[in-house]
């Protein structure tokens, strides 16, 4: 189980590493998505890390999680915008990075008998740690690479 703990926090990282590298080419000002710039797009991947936390650490001491998007990702996405707007920047970088290392230490603390063990995500699909990381993973994956795409039509065009 540790190997594959592991291999997912590897996961993670990479992901996010690859995440930085592409925010760290946007100014503040860039529109990435309607009514997303940079302080949006960040509160919104908080939001998510803060989601699978809550439903990893649940599961890891034999809750039930709560789904936290019953209304639906798209009411979800939203709701994590604006719950957060009157965050500063600075603060709102913070809380993206904590989040993601909380959630990396619940993955390294999570019993091995639940790890296995399904449950009910987020987005209230069920899954193990690792099919809702995976899914958290390609979520950043895809992220990077529409972002990437809207830094190189402003090239384009600037």
């Amino acid at each position: 189980m540790h190997e594959e703990k592991e291999r997912l926090i590897a996961d993670l990282d990479s992901v996010r590493a690859h995440l930085n590298d592409v925010v760290k080419q946007m100014s503040k000002d860039t529109q990435i998505y309607p009514d997303w710039k940079l302080k949006q797009f960040l509160d919104h991947v908080a939001g998510w890390d803060d989601a699978v936390l809550a439903a990893i650490q649940s599961h890891s001491i034999g809750d039930v999680p709560a789904v936290t998007a019953p209304y639906g990702i798209d009411y979800y996405n939203a709701q994590t915008v604006t719950t957060r707007e009157s965050l500063s920047f600075e603060h709102s970088q913070r809380e993206y990075q904590a989040t993601r290392e909380l959630l990396k230490q619940a993955i390294r603390l999570m019993p091995d008998d639940r790890f296995a063990e399904p449950f009910v995500s987020p987005w209230g699909e069920v899954g193990t740690v690792a099919q809702v990381v995976e899914v958290f993973v390609d979520h950043e994956r895809t992220h990077a690479q529409e972002i990437e795409k809207v830094l190189e039509d402003n090239r384009v065009r600037g």
